[in-house]
């Protein structure tokens, strides 16, 4: 396949995936994806299915229901009808039941320790670090690439948008990382992760797509350590911080701005700002 093609495919898919985070509160369907794609339905789902492994309907299903089993435990003042809606479903009863197809529970259940047989870290212990600073952030182009696993496998998809940036002449960009997916629930090897780059100068168009970030309200941690440690840092801010703040979150990822490569640094230390998307 040519390098044109290959490249013009993983846009399509890019454009697919930021599309279905985008309006995961809404109802998607095969006929807006491929007006948004300027691509036949058949083609559409075929290189999907052929670039992302997994097939349009059911990553839509999934990306809605991972959205949910998160959303239930950390917004407890929302009821399980608003979570329903905040992750696209109209009809509690069907929500319900897709929840127990995927969970072997009903989201009640999930809400009141059904959860816990699905952790992959430890919950325990109390959020020790700094308190956050509430702030707006947002508007910021993204030339971006999209990853499966929040492992060292991260390491060549730094490279690789780094490598683009040297050899355009470019010195001057912001580190950022998208949180699809907690790891407290999610394995973190099929966590999904964006990597991305915040340039601060015009560019040619290069091999990969672009987004601009909505401007939102988030709470901003401070954090230095390893890549492991910083899972768990997410765990606690979702799973103890927020719980206890009064805020609640909302769909859209949360995100990290690195202030150096985390997979490039001696015994894999890095700092990094996390922001987490707040309402109230």
């Amino acid at each position: 396949m040519k390098k044109a093609t290959v490249q013009k495919h993983k846009k399509i898919v890019n454009g697919i995936m930021h599309y279905i985070y985008k309006y995961i509160d809404t109802h998607i369907t095969l006929d807006e994806l491929s007006e948004m794609t300027r691509t036949s339905k058949y083609h559409m789902l075929r290189i999907f299915r052929e670039e992302f492994g997994e097939n349009i309907y059911e990553t839509i299903k999934e990306t809605r229901l991972k959205k949910a089993s998160t959303l239930l435990l950390t917004n407890k003042n929302s009821t399980i009808t608003d979570v329903a809606k905040m992750c696209g479903y109209t009809s509690h009863g069907a929500f319900i039941r897709v929840f127990k197809q995927r969970f072997g529970m009903t989201p009640t259940a999930w809400r009141t320790g059904g959860y816990q047989n699905f952790l992959h870290f430890s919950k325990a212990g109390a959020f020790t670090k700094s308190k956050p600073r509430i702030v707006k952030f947002g508007g910021k182009r993204v030339s971006y690439i999209r990853h499966k696993g929040y492992d060292d496998s991260l390491h060549d998809v730094w490279v690789k948008l780094e490598s683009w940036l040297l050899v355009n002449g470019t010195s001057e960009y912001e580190r950022i990382g998208f949180y699809h997916d907690i790891p407290l629930i999610t394995p973190p090897q099929k966590c999904k992760h964006t990597a991305g780059v915040i340039v601060k100068s015009e560019l040619p168009g290069g091999p990969f797509p672009e987004f601009e970030m909505p401007e939102g309200v988030y709470a901003k941690f401070a954090f230095k350590g390893t890549h492991e440690a910083f899972l768990e840092f997410i765990n606690r801010i979702h799973f103890i911080w927020l719980i206890e703040s009064g805020y609640e979150t909302t769909p859209e990822p949360s995100f990290a701005i690195f202030h150096n490569n985390p997979f490039a640094q001696k015994e894999g230390v890095f700092e990094a700002d996390y922001y987490l998307s707040i309402t109230l």
